[in-house]
C-alpha cells in the first residue's frame, strides 16, 4: 500500500518538476508582460499544484531526515535527508510568502521586481527538489 501511494506522490513530483521546469522556460516566449498582468494564467493553475507538491515533498523529505536521525555519522543519506527537508522548508516558505502576496493586492512591502526575482528563484529550484524526490520514490517503489 504504501509502495504504491510513493509511486503515486514520486509521479506527480516528477510530472510537477517538468511542468514547472518547462513553463519557466518557454513562458517569455509567449507571455507578453504588461502591468495589470505580470505572469501568464497558467501559474493560477500551477500555484495551488505547487503548494501540493512542497507539502508532499516536505512530508517525504522530513521522514527521511527523521529516519536517519538516529546515525551518530554524517553518512551521505543524512546530507541528502536534511538538504532536501531544508530546501523544501526555504523554498515553501518564499512560495507561501510570495503566492500570498500575489494574492492580496494591497500588500506592498516588496515592491514588484522583488517578486518577480523570488519568483524566479522558486521556479528554478522547486523542479530540482522536486525532480530528486520524485525519483528516488520511484526507484524505492520499484526496489521494495
Amino acid at each position: 500500500m504504501m509502495d504504491m501511494f510513493n509511486r503515486i506522490v514520486g509521479v506527480f513530483l516528477i510530472a510537477m518538476a517538468v511542468l514547472i521546469a518547462v513553463h519557466t522556460v518557454i513562458e517569455p516566449l509567449y507571455h507578453t508582460s504588461e502591468g495589470g498582468q505580470p505572469y501568464s494564467p497558467v501559474w493560477e493553475i500551477l500555484n495551488p499544484l505547487m503548494a501540493l507538491a512542497i507539502l508532499l515533498g516536505l512530508r517525504v523529505a522530513y521522514m527521511r531526515k527523521k529516519a536517519e536521525a538516529g546515525d551518530a555519522a554524517v553518512t551521505r543519506a543524512y546530507l541528502l535527508a536534511n538538504t532536501l527537508f531544508y530546501g523544501f522548508l526555504f523554498v515553501g516558505i518564499m512560495f507561501l510568502w510570495n503566492w500570498f502576496t500575489l494574492l492580496s493586492p494591497g500588500y506592498a512591502a516588496a515592491g514588484s521586481d522583488t517578486n518577480s526575482l523570488v519568483w524566479i528563484l522558486i521556479d528554478a529550484s522547486l523542479p530540482l527538489l522536486m525532480g530528486v524526490t520524485g525519483s528516488s520514490l520511484l526507484a524505492e517503489a520499484t526496489a521494495g
